[in-house]
């Protein structure tokens, strides 16, 4: 997931949304093209507006393609297409409000998955009917795994899958083999015990970026879970559970404890992570996806690496007290379709296209990420995408409530306000409890008011 909520905004954006639920049609009534003798959408003349990530990795290859499909979609509907990006959770805020506040702005929204409820729950995108599916060649074109998150059930959807990131880590081959280490570990605590012995000099046995934006809760999630604490349990926020202080002890260790990454890691971003495990300074490269496929491979790693899924055996554990692996959240992107677009058959006949077989496998091939197409997934044939399939196999949903938006970022504020702990070297345990008490009671809040809407 990429997109990372902020502070309100479930609560912010459905209030805002109640005001609007009688502009749109809840489905694709609103044509905004007619349809021609060949059954195609006419859309001579007008633009679509798509929202989507900025791809921090490949901004210049995202411009190619966003050039190329806009070519594309002319060719096939005559109209063209408009991008515009957000590169950060405040500029994803500012759009959503606005576009829901005043009934305008872009027809299509590209969403990470674990935002799909905060929208959903809005009530400004539409909630997909069956002529709305076959529009995008229906729900069987889609890796059914993919649709998990899509909607509260199966018959209430509003997210159409475009790409599948399930998280895994990556290690050198090379470096674990010259530790003595014959497979990669399967448990937390064996992580922590492998990366020192791979630490020495320069080079460090974890790879990973604490002031990533997007990246640092899903280690929480991930702990608390395999501990046997789903975080969210029916209306109660559980947070304040040993589980999660156990789990930001460990992760926080990695650093001021084990000494296991590089100290510069406390202001690195994921791809600064990527650059350093690229270079061969790092045993392990944490919570990547195939997205890093194209950069791994012209690196000085390029066939000395190999993708594994993450541990799945809590901190402290000998085995996973859940009630699945929860190697990964289930990641990826959404196409919402906002439900006050009049272009609303542009907007489908572009995802048509975008989540088509071909295009699908051409944007993994650019990008590394999963096809959401399930004839584009079954005919990958590289071997390293095999534990990525595994991880995808393993993954678990995140909890499908307006109010998750909220509590992925109170996880994530706890490390941000950590940082400058974790430059001095020690995080203070008061304060880290003051922190997720904080968080616990803000999410609790935002639950209650999503629980009562």
């Amino acid at each position: 997931m990429r997109f990372k909520s902020t502070t309100g905004l479930a609560a912010v954006v459905t209030a805002a949304a109640l005001a609007l639920t009688g502009c749109g049609s809840g489905g694709s009534g609103s044509s905004g093209g007619s349809t021609n003798a060949n059954g195609k959408v006419d859309g001579t003349g007008k633009t679509l507006n798509v929202l989507v990530g900025v791809q921090t990795q490949y901004p210049e290859q995202q411009k190619q393609w966003q050039s190329d499909i806009a070519a594309k979609f002319k060719a096939q509907t005559g109209a063209d297409v408009k991008f515009e990006t957000f590169a950060s959770a405040n500029d994803e805020l500012t759009r959503i409000q606005t576009s829901v506040v005043s009934g305008q702005g872009p027809d299509i929204y590209g969403l990470g998955t674990t935002f799909t409820p905060t929208a959903y729950a809005t009530k400004a995108f539409v909630t997909l009917s069956d002529d709305d599916w076959k529009a995008v060649g229906g729900k069987d074109r889609f890796n059914q795994a993919a649709l998990g998150i899509s909607g509260p059930d199966k018959d209430h959807m509003a997210g159409i899958p475009f790409v599948s990131r399930p998280f895994v880590m990556a290690y050198n081959k090379d470096l674990l083999a010259a530790a003595g280490i014959d497979k990669p570990a399967t448990s937390w605590d064996e992580l922590a015990a492998q990366a020192k012995k791979m630490t020495k000099g320069d080079t460090y046995g974890i790879a990973t970026g604490y002031k990533d934006n997007y990246d640092p809760w899903k280690f929480i999630w991930a702990m608390s879970v395999q501990a046997g604490n789903p975080l969210v349990d029916g209306n109660k926020l559980k947070m304040d559970d040993p589980t999660v202080k156990k789990a930001y002890e460990t992760y926080f260790g990695w650093l001021t404890n084990d000494k296991v990454v590089d100290p510069a890691s406390v202001g690195w971003s994921n791809s600064n992570a990527v650059a350093a495990f690229a270079s061969g300074k790092a045993g392990y490269l944490m919570m990547t996806t195939s997205s890093s496929i194209p950069t791994l491979d012209k690196s000085a790693v390029a066939g000395k690496y190999q993708y594994t899924v993450m541990p799945t055996i809590a901190p402290g554990e000998t085995q996973s007290k859940s009630d699945a692996p929860a190697a990964s959240i289930l990641s990826g992107d959404n196409l919402v379709v906002a439900d006050y677009s009049k272009q609303k058959d542009l907007a489908f006949a572009y995802i048509n296209l975008i989540t088509s077989k071909d295009e699908q496998l051409n944007y993994q091939k650019i990008f590394g990420d999963l096809p959401a197409n399930a004839e584009a997934l079954a005919s990958l044939t590289d071997p390293k995408l095999k534990p990525v399939a595994d991880a995808a196999a393993k993954s678990k949903a995140t909890p499908f409530t307006g109010a998750w938006g909220d509590i992925q970022l109170g996880l994530l504020n706890v490390t941000v306000q950590s940082i400058p702990d974790l430059a001095a070297g020690k995080v203070d345990e008061s304060a880290l409890d003051q922190r997720i008490k904080d968080a616990q009671n803000k999410g609790q809040a935002s639950l209650d008011r999503a629980s009562k809407g």
